[in-house]
């Protein structure tokens, strides 16, 4: 193992704690905090337009001087399948009914769009510090790009072949996403989700296999499980979920009544919210059509169907049909500011570097 890259120092941070990029729950007010105080803030670009992206990354600029990291997904567009999607719409015909919808009504379209030559444009005059990409890497033009403007690249893995390609294709730091963690998940290789593990089974295969250095995502939230982390080889920790419940985040007030009580116990992995599977809280909707259904357009042009049902739902207080993103280390989630919570994961990490003992924090 030669992890050359101190990303600590590299960054300026004072300890290399990474802030998950989370599309639809978050902005640039998460990522600020977090920079401020010494950690690594993210901007998901996933569900933002080139110019909605600019004014994000911009309003962050405004607020810190620290580095950050933007993320983009690096799927494949779909070319719409008319069938399935109709399949998908009579699936949810019950539930539109019951909430008086016409489940037709909704026009159909993706919701999230990949890395471009377009996004990069408005980008690259920000000359972001880090970038880090999920489902892969872009195709070896944009990813060019991306190193001429000097960023380092992270990109997440899900199985040590993940690893391994990423470092071959040119990723300067491999994330290595457990099974724990929330959201979606990070796999492009393979689609088959029994090959991929928890987070303390995978990252010393990863650490192990890959020379470049090896950051922890997937059930990290306190001092013990970064001492964890860092004790089996990380070289940084990436944590989301843990956030998701401070008042920077932009989820919805249901969302967030369930984060850090026992409802949020019960996380399963679902491809129903957006056709890829990803990890939420369990509601209605992953209880009745069972969480991975054949049904669900290919990602990312689920949601449209499901956005009226949605928003109905929630506007009389329920979350049945709501994309619920949680990791399984939910429980544990507080509702303090970024900043506090950032400041004890890098306590954690310096703490365990030391050789101290680390503890949880009560």
């Amino acid at each position: 193992m030669t992890q050359g890259i101190d990303l600590a120092a590299r960054l300026g941070l004072a300890a290399p704690v990474i802030q998950a990029p989370m599309a639809g729950a978050q902005g640039h007010a998460l990522a600020a905090a977090v920079c401020e105080a010494g950690g690594l803030g993210s901007i998901p670009a996933a569900m933002l337009s080139p110019d909605g992206l600019k004014a994000e990354l911009e309003a962050l600029r405004a607020r810190t001087a620290g580095a950050f990291a933007v993320n983009f997904f690096c799927h494949l567009t779909p070319v719409p399948d008319a069938a399935r999607e109709q399949r998908w719409r009579q699936c949810l015909a019950p539930y539109c009914r019951e909430y008086g919808l016409d489940p037709d009504a909704a026009p159909a379209g993706a919701m999230r769009a990949p890395f471009s030559a377009e996004l990069a444009d408005r980008v690259q005059d920000l000359r972001p510090p880090v970038v880090s990409f999920h489902f892969g890497l872009p195709e070896p033009a944009l990813l060019a790009r991306v190193k001429d403007w000097g960023a380092l690249v992270m990109a997440s893995a899900t199985t040590v072949d993940e690893a391994r390609w990423l470092e071959a294709h040119g990723a300067d730091v491999v994330i290595v996403q457990g099974l724990e963690a929330g959201g979606h998940r990070g796999h492009f290789l393979d689609d088959d989700l029994t090959r991929q593990s928890g987070l303390f089974a995978l990252l010393p295969l990863v650490v192990r296999a890959v020379s470049v250095p090896v950051v922890a995502s997937g059930g990290i939230g306190d001092a013990r499980t970064i001492a964890a982390a860092r004790a089996l080889g990380a070289a940084g920790v990436q944590v989301g979920t843990a956030y998701l419940k401070a008042p920077e985040s932009t989820i919805s007030p249901l969302h967030r009544a369930l984060l850090g009580t026992e409802a949020a116990s019960h996380t399963a992995l679902t491809n129903l919210f957006s056709g890829r599977p990803a990890r939420s809280i369990v509601n209605r909707l992953m209880r009745e059509c069972g969480p991975l259904s054949a049904a669900v357009p290919a990602f990312p042009l689920a949601p449209a169907a499901l956005a009226p049902l949605r928003a109905a739902a929630e506007a009389q207080g329920r979350s049945d049909f709501s994309s619920l993103w949680a990791g399984q280390y939910a429980t544990t989630c507080r509702a303090l500011p970024a900043a506090v919570l950032t400041r004890e994961f890098i306590a954690a990490w310096n703490g365990a570097g030391s050789g101290s003992q680390a503890r949880e924090t009560p």
